[in-house]
């Protein structure tokens, strides 16, 4: 009798062992926040894609070498999107519900950011568009759960269409003359349109709409066109190998590379290295930020990832213009749960829609941005449920043939010219889609 007592105390002992056993596992893995990473390392888009998805791997990396955030740690997954549409949308489909819940998508694909636009509110998971996807979704009251942190591509060509008046002599200098936008023919490419047709609605210039087919490679009737018209300026609103096309059509063409602009998806090393000193004078807008090897986050990241063979990509590119990109990418998504940590509690897990409530409260004051690493780098964003933006700061930097330099101070966004343009067209979604506006109260929820 005593043996079967003894054998089943065991048992208990073993069985409540091993729940215990599964209680902590449980716990531990409930205390990792997931987030979802996008890529396209193949394809087409793959040489600017690569970068961006190795910066924002690494800072993903570097948050947990830090401790996580208030001790939770992140966990992520990356899903090849290839830049196509269907395939993010399978991505999405596949990971928003994996470990836990997804935290934030980050869709880097204006097409795809369309296309889950639809899909985010139904699920309860927030997007960070942060300077791509839907220009008006700026616009918290229509559009609850898109963030286009820190700038919009109306944004970026409100301050292209700044620097370039600047250097004419004065906004009154346009009147008269010709621009032309050279952009990839697809959502993001077209997004462009609309504050370029604004600008010239009120400067009085001519503007001239010239489409690229993906990928880009194809330009000669393009440049033809050009070559044949003259503009006084081009803005080049490209993406992967489109750009390093237009810069050598250009290049052919005998059009000069300082009357060029590019949008910042059009401003970093894979669009100009080929090209060399053959790019030399091309300007593009940044978002924000430039080249930051000397930045105290890169230091960082070099000291406790690739100096312990633990970074993700090369170690010469860290510090890139579309790494740091990526960087500050998986800062934004950071540090929206640990805002939203401090209305649900520190060291919990943040559900989807708990951390959008963060993505709305953001507050990152230029103390918090050099504490985490972006001093130089980035100025402060601060969004509210009317402002999902955040900052609409800007500057310039130009190739001088083997690197690229600021070459103008900051510029704000003409909220004048912007603020209607995002109010109407996000007014025309919410009649089109039968959305109503937030209320005050749900502003607090």
């Amino acid at each position: 009798m005593k043996l079967r007592q003894l054998a089943l105390a065991t048992t208990v002992a073993a069985a409540g062992l091993a729940s215990a056993l599964v209680s902590t596992v449980a716990t531990a893995q409930t205390k990792e926040q997931f987030f979802p990473v996008l890529v396209y390392r193949t394809g087409a888009y793959a040489p600017n894609g690569v970068p961006f998805a190795n910066g924002y791997v690494d800072y993903l990396k570097l948050v947990n070498a830090r401790g996580g955030i208030n001790g939770v740690k992140a966990s992520f997954e990356e899903c090849e999107t290839g830049y196509a549409t269907d395939r993010g949308v399978e991505c999405y489909e596949r990971l928003k519900g994996k470990n836990g819940g997804a935290t934030v998508f980050q869709p880097l694909s204006t097409g795809i950011t369309f296309a889950l636009t639809e899909k985010a509110p139904n699920d309860k998971i927030p997007l960070i568009t942060a300077g791509y996807g839907r220009s008006e979704s700026a616009d918290g009251g229509v559009f609850k759960w898109n963030f286009p942190l820190a700038g919009t591509y109306w944004v970026a060509g409100d301050v292209i269409m700044q620097d370039i008046a600047k250097k004419l002599g004065g906004a009154d200098k346009l009147k008269g003359k010709h621009i032309a936008l050279v952009y990839h023919d697809s959502p993001f490419g077209k997004e462009a349109i609309p504050i370029l047709q604004e600008h010239a609605a009120m400067s009085g210039f001519k503007l001239s709409l010239l489409p690229v087919t993906h990928p880009g490679v194809e330009q000669k009737s393009t440049w033809l066109q050009i070559r044949q018209s003259r503009p006084d300026y081009v803005v080049n609103w490209g993406w992967g190998v489109m750009n390093s096309t237009l810069l050598k059509e250009a290049q052919a063409t005998g059009y000069p590379r300082e009357k060029i602009y590019g949008v910042w998806w059009a401003g970093a090393e894979p669009d100009v290295k080929d090209v060399g000193m053959g790019a030399k004078g091309y300007n593009a807008i940044t978002m924000q930020h430039g080249v930051e090897k000397g930045s105290a986050v890169v230091k960082e990241v070099l000291e406790k990832l690739h100096a312990k063979g633990q970074g993700t990509g090369p170690k010469d590119e860290v510090g890139e213009v579309l790494y740091m990109r990526g960087l500050f990418s998986a800062m934004f998504a950071v540090e929206g749960v640990r805002q939203a940590q401090e209305r649900f509690g520190k060291g919990k897990v943040m559900t989807g829609e708990q951390a959008r409530w963060g993505y709305e409260n953001l507050n990152l004051t230029q103390p918090k941005l050099d504490a985490l690493g972006f001093k130089g780098v980035l100025r402060p964003v601060s969004t509210s449920c009317a402002d999902h933006m955040g900052a609409n700061w800007a500057r310039i930097h130009t190739w001088n043939g083997s690197k690229w330099e600021f070459s103008s101070d900051w510029y704000q966004a003409d909220e004048q010219i912007i603020k209607p343009m995002v109010k109407a067209a996000a007014d025309k979604y919410a009649a089109e889609k039968k959305i109503t506006r937030r209320t005050a109260a749900d502003c607090q929820s």
